[in-house]
């Protein structure tokens, strides 16, 4: 069976499923067309190519960026030569475990229907070292010749946790700062307060679509009621939402 499914969403993204893998725990893996490279925002967990699905699609240079260093959103990005990341979590792309990466009591057999390879543990596995080729930070861009994307860093989820945003078309891939689900704060090294003002901050922004980290896209509209339900209390990974 196929591990990588694709769904083209329109003309220039792409989104990319890790069939295998639990859809309440995958992330989603974004490409997106430019005119002189092309970029793919997350990279799932890396246990088959993923450059190679990649490349069914395009024949273009390829970025490889990842909204934060979690082993569901970073395992494959080590199959790109240009490897994009926050500077705040440079040093766990560089020396993962199964600690720093989240994977330690989340990533289990039973997320995985069909082994990928001959002896394949989820509850041993780690991912492969990825060290970053650029750190990125607040307000740099990444340039596809005739797609311009803004780096916002916004902290809570994780440290170094950032979205990319298209203002000309009012487009967010905003990584796990908010997807429509429960939200998690309370990681080892999540900030709840953080994510409060993180989330505070995309209101701000005049937003078309959101293309989360996980599950499906979204409006504005959509979005003010997801952070209103958790800035009230719901929406938090573990917590009753009544």
């Amino acid at each position: 069976m196929d591990w990588y499914e694709t769904r083209k969403i329109d003309d220039d993204v792409t989104l990319i499923l890790e069939s295998q893998h639990d859809p309440e725990w995958r992330c989603n893996i974004w490409h997106v067309r430019g005119r002189d490279r092309d970029l793919v925002i997350d990279t799932g967990l890396g246990l088959k190519s993923l450059s190679a699905e990649v490349a069914k699609i395009t024949e273009r240079p390829v970025i490889g960026v990842c909204t934060h260093s979690h082993y569901d959103h970073s395992g494959g990005l080590y199959e790109f030569s240009e490897r994009l990341g926050h500077r705040c979590e440079a040093d766990i792309y560089a020396s993962p475990t199964r600690e720093n990466i989240v994977a330690e009591n989340f990533f289990v057999d039973s997320m995985i229907y069909s082994a990928p390879y001959p002896g394949f543990e989820a509850e041993s596995w780690v991912m492969q070292s990825a060290p970053l080729t650029r750190e990125l930070d607040e307000g740099d861009v990444i340039d596809l010749g005739d797609r311009a994307f803004k780096v916002l860093h916004l902290p809570g989820h994780s440290p170094g946790s950032i979205a990319l945003w298209e203002g000309a078309t009012g487009t967010l891939f905003s990584g796990d700062t908010i997807y429509d689900g429960d939200l998690i704060d309370d990681l080892f090294h999540s900030v709840a307060a953080q994510l409060h003002e993180s989330l505070e901050r995309l209101r701000t922004l005049p937003i078309t679509v959101v293309h989360g980290g996980h599950y499906d896209s979204f409006d504005a509209t959509r979005m003010s009621v997801i952070i209103d339900e958790y800035q009230a209390g719901k929406r938090r990974w573990g917590c009753p939402n009544d």
